[in-house]
């Protein structure tokens, strides 16, 4: 234990584990699933697989790499089947040096999908493997897209799956349902998108050319998906058909929201949405980015009706990289779920815990800042050796599972 990481700043939360992922402490999404934990790497390319059966004495048990110029950033995990999207890694691309530029205007065009096919040096899909040796994944089947590839992915098991996909002649991520009845023949089917993002088809956006209009993805309830559309805010599409998705409603991302939403997370037990805007820029640049509360009793009007605190045990905004929300744990089947405590990222500050028991006076009720991290592995120009903690899922039992983009993987315990 005296090994182990010591917090920045520590609220009824404990480490119990750590872990450098075999010497690779970058990671972006991380799902637990049988005593192992899955993670997509940001700058280290592929995926690790960590063996979390004692999550005091973790250990690497497999590390799959990914093609050339590909990310993997991004994973879904049901019984058997692990789903990892294959996209351009964008972070190694010279025009995204400078990170303010993947956040700002239409995507597909500075990636060149949007007009033209020009020639691609990366793999663009969806792989699926099979993890009935959970440290032993075998790739067993693709679906290949035309275009920028795929950014994330929602699936709980059963026939259907859903990304959020850069195709060629669109302007950014739409919305996809994918057909997994066959594993090893994944198949596109049904599509969505803002009216304005086919610019192949001649569509013309209406919104102002610096914002991002683009679906960072979906967390599906029933016939529902609720998607985050960063810029764009969120969208709630019905999802009953799924070779025909349609528009339910669209909550608009400003104001008061600040642009960048990044997860959707549907209460249905409590008619309630948690949604998240992603701080996408150093020292608040973009502005405060906000946890908001949603009355969803009328799913085509969903409303504000609070915003979680922002974190005050320390200067964030001056700390160095992004400070603001990220990720959410997302009630996952088979994971912790819970309509009252939301476990979320917030980069610079690291992790928090939330109590929206009164969804009008949301509480922080625990928090663990990781100490920064011993070593870079986001080399791009000018970022500030800080903790930037990525994702947090929480397993059935109540640990906690959190990434980095260069500290590695933190297991910690709620206390409250």
């Amino acid at each position: 234990m005296s090994d182990l990481p010591k917090p920045d700043y520590a609220r009824n939360m404990r480490i119990i584990g750590h872990s450098d992922q075999g010497g690779r402490p970058d990671g972006v999404q991380v799902m637990v699933h049988r005593g192992f934990a899955y993670i997509g790497h940001m700058f280290s390319k592929g995926f690790s697989v960590i063996d979390v059966r004692d999550p005091k004495n973790s250990k690497p048990a497999a590390y799959v790499p990914a093609p050339a110029n590909t990310w993997n950033i991004h994973l879904q995990i049901h019984d058997d089947l692990l789903l990892v999207i294959h996209a351009k890694d964008m972070f190694a691309a010279a025009e995204f040096a400078d990170e303010k530029a993947y956040y700002k205007g239409q995507l597909g065009k500075t990636v060149g999908t949007a007009e033209s096919k020009r020639a691609r040096d990366w793999s663009a899909g969806l792989a699926v493997y099979d993890i009935s040796n959970p440290a032993a994944p075998k790739q067993i089947g693709f679906m290949p897209v035309e275009g920028g590839g795929i950014h994330r992915i929602w699936y709980t098991g059963g026939r259907w799956a859903y990304v959020s996909v850069l195709l060629d002649g669109f302007t950014d991520y739409i919305f996809m349902c994918v057909d997994m009845s066959d594993p090893a023949k994944p198949r596109a089917a049904g599509r969505w998108w803002i009216p304005g993002m086919h610019a192949a088809g001649g569509e013309k956006i209406s919104w102002s050319p610096t914002a991002r209009f683009g679906l960072h993805h979906a967390i599906i309830h029933g016939d529902t998906a609720y998607a985050a559309w960063r810029d764009a805010g969120m969208v709630v599409i019905d999802i009953a058909d799924r070779e025909n998705p349609k528009l339910i409603s669209h909550r608009d991302g400003a104001p008061p929201v600040g642009g960048g939403t990044h997860n959707c997370l549907p209460l249905p037990d409590r008619n309630l949405l948690v949604v998240l805007d992603e701080a996408v820029l150093d020292h608040q640049e973009d502005g405060v980015k906000n946890i908001w509360v949603f009355d969803n009793r009328d799913t085509a009007k969903p409303e504000i009706i609070s915003s979680f605190p922002q974190p005050k045990d320390a200067n964030y905004k001056n700390k160095g990289g992004h400070f603001g929300p990220h990720n959410l744990h997302e009630n996952r089947p088979g994971s912790f779920v819970s309509s009252e405590l939301i476990f979320s990222t917030w980069q610079n500050a690291g992790i928090r815990v939330h109590e929206i028991g009164d969804p009008h006076a949301p509480i922080e009720v625990g928090a663990w800042v990781p100490p920064a991290p011993i070593q870079m592995m986001d080399r791009r120009p000018n970022r500030a050796r800080v903790i930037q903690s990525a994702d947090v899922f929480v397993d059935a039992g109540g640990l906690v599972y959190s990434t980095d983009y260069n500290g590695g993987l933190y297991i910690l315990e709620f206390k409250g």
